[in-house]
């Protein structure tokens, strides 16, 4: 499978992976992750049943607090 995540190319063996199964192949180790895939935003309960494909566009991005 061929996806775009975070606006790079990258390919994984299997056909689909959920979201949650990318997060932990990519070691996406923060608390606060924005999921979307395809532009639709991801909530956390909904991870591990979000699957993504083949040509899918995926954004993992992790939120940094500060002032």
């Amino acid at each position: 499978m061929k996806i775009t995540l975070n606006n790079r190319i990258e390919n994984f063996d299997s056909e689909s992976l959920s979201i949650a199964e990318i997060i932990i192949q990519k070691n996406f180790t923060f608390k606060l992750l924005v999921t979307k895939i395809n532009g639709e935003l991801v909530k956390k309960d909904k991870r591990e049943t979000a699957m993504v494909k083949d040509g899918d566009n995926v954004l993992i991005l992790h939120l940094i607090s500060g002032g």
